[in-house]
Formats: structure tokens, C-alpha cells, sequence
């Protein structure tokens, strides 16, 4: 028996003849009762960021450019505050050695003042540093020659060096004399 004769068949399935040789369309349905607008398998993968500047019309380039100038804006305006607070935090560690400082001064004095307490230390510190003597005591200062009137190793006198003015110091230094 013969076969009866079939149409040959088309390469496109109905499917694919309808939307005119795309994938087919998944609907998708809205919860708030709006109508039901079509959504492509290609649209529905994009990340939102790339649909928002698709939506405003910017090319790779422009996002790129958009992309830098705000990556500048948030460089900059993180820049002053830790500038300030990178230099804040080296005066913290000043004043830090400085109140440390202050410290040892402040434990040193108060050393000071426990050996004053001694009437011996406020003694000896009256006949070393004030030449004080007790009663009845006969002081008694020596004085040494000094190299004044020029007998000691052939160094200038200090009070000569005084006489003379700042050019003939200069010149005698230029000089050699």
C-alpha cells in the first residue's frame, strides 16, 4: 500500500515561525494584576546594572568613564578625612612621649626634693653652691693664675680677643696672623 503523500515538512517549528525565528517567549505574570509582558531568555540573564545603563543609552565606554569619575569622587572625599586622621594620630604619640616625658622630670624633682628634707644635703649644698661657712669657721678661696697676661703656651689672652672689633678678628683669621 502506498503511503498517502504528507507536505514536507518546514525546518521551523510553529513555535519558531511565530516569533519569527527567536526562542520562544516565557510570560511573565505580575502579581499587581498588570498585563503580561513577554521576557526574553537574553534580557531576563543581564544584571540589572547593565539594563540600567542600557536603559540610559551609554555605551561600554561611558560607563567605563562614569565608572572612574565616581571611583575619583570616593578617593577624594576619603583622602581628607584620613589625611587628617593619619596626622591627628601622629600628635597623639607626640604629646604621648611628651607627657611621658614629663613624667621622669616630675618623678626626678620629686627625688630632688626627698634629699633636700636632709638638713646634712642642705648643708653641703649651702657651702658648694653658695660658699656659705658655719660660725666660727675661717673661709679660705684660692685663686689660680690664669693665662691672661700671656706667660702660659702661646694662646691668646681672652681679654684681648674682646678688645679687638669683629673685621680685624676676620682679618687676622683670613690672614693667619
Amino acid at each position: 500500500m502506498a503511503e498517502p503523500a504528507r507536505e514536507p515538512e518546514s525546518r521551523t517549528t510553529p513555535e519558531k515561525r511565530s516569533t519569527g525565528g527567536r526562542r520562544p517567549q516565557s510570560v511573565r505574570r505580575p502579581r499587581d494584576g498588570r498585563p503580561a509582558r513577554p521576557v526574553t531568555a537574553g534580557r531576563a540573564g543581564r544584571s540589572r546594572t547593565v539594563r540600567a545603563a542600557a536603559a540610559f543609552g551609554l555605551s561600554t565606554t561611558r560607563r567605563a568613564a562614569v565608572f572612574a569619575i565616581v571611583v575619583c569622587a570616593l578617593a577624594l572625599s576619603i583622602a581628607v578625612p584620613l589625611r587628617t586622621y593619619l596626622g591627628q594620630r601622629d600628635d597623639v604619640a607626640l604629646q604621648e612621649q611628651r607627657q611621658a616625658d614629663l613624667r621622669a622630670q616630675v618623678q626626678a624633682l620629686e627625688e630632688r626634693k626627698a634629699q633636700l628634707r636632709d638638713p646634712a644635703q642642705v648643708e653641703a649644698e649651702a657651702r658648694a653652691r653658695l660658699r656659705y661657712v658655719m660660725p666660727g669657721e675661717t673661709p679660705y678661696m684660692v685663686e689660680l693664675p690664669d693665662d691672661s697676661d700671656g706667660e702660659g703656651g702661646g694662646k691668646p689672652a681672652k681679654g684681648k680677643a674682646k678688645d679687638e672689633s669683629w673685621y680685624q678678628l676676620l682679618w687676622n683669621a683670613v690672614s693667619g696672623e
